[in-house]
């Protein structure tokens, strides 16, 4: 098990940029990793979600369920090939149609992420890609690791399970220092938000646990 990074002093970023990267820290944590995608969609914003992966990935991690993604319209776009999942990608942006758009993708270039970032800025969108790995050059404004955190207690019921939580630790930022934050699920917006036990040093002792307003530039 990976230590837990310490907590940040630093806002948390609620503002999204047109593109970022995303990365889950463990097989484990890949439910974490959808559920902090889908909160850097654009708030109050009515456009689908949309959703591409090869179906060898599908296959492997499983397709997300529509039902359970309250407040979210998503569209799945299963592809061959990294390829045509990246073409789908940059189409929907730059289409518009999207609040957000996602894409299973490993290997990126520095070209291909110039691409999907200049895609969003024309789409008035959010990329996000989520690798396998955070390495190699790109043009993505933030790239964060999600890991899964033990939930919160229930207010009423202290034996049963409170709101979802995970960390964000944000490896690389433009003019933005690394940093750590504990975010929980908010049961009424189904949006993250930041966690009451991030004061002090209660993240580093949880181990491994916001709602996006605007497009950063």
């Amino acid at each position: 098990m990976n230590p837990a990074p310490p907590p940040s002093s630093d806002p948390w970023p609620e503002r999204p940029s047109p593109l970022e990267e995303a990365c889950a820290s463990e097989p484990r944590d890949m439910a974490a990793l959808l559920l902090f995608a889908l909160s850097r969609r654009l708030e109050g914003d009515a456009r689908p979600v949309l959703v591409t992966a090869t179906r060898a990935w599908l296959s492997e991690q499983g397709r997300p369920y529509g039902p359970g993604l309250s407040g979210v319209s998503p569209i799945l776009a299963p592809v061959t090939t990294a390829a045509e999942a990246l073409w789908t990608l940059e189409q929907a942006l730059r289409s518009g149609a999207v609040s957000l758009a996602l894409g299973a993708v490993d290997g990126t270039t520095l070209a291909q992420t110039r691409r999907l970032y200049f895609a969003a800025k024309q789409g008035e969108c959010v990329a996000l890609v989520l690798p396998r790995r955070l390495d190699g050059l790109s043009a993505a404004r933030r790239r964060w690791r999600i890991s899964t955190c033990e939930s919160a207690t229930d207010p009423d019921d202290p034996r049963a399970p409170g709101p979802a939580r995970l960390i964000a630790e944000l490896v690389r930022g433009r003019g933005e220092r690394p940093g750590a934050w504990m975010l929980e699920q908010d049961d009424e917006t189904h949006r993250l938000r930041l966690a009451d036990r991030l004061a002090g040093d209660g993240l580093a002792a949880i181990g491994h646990a916001g709602a996006p307003s605007g497009l950063a530039a």
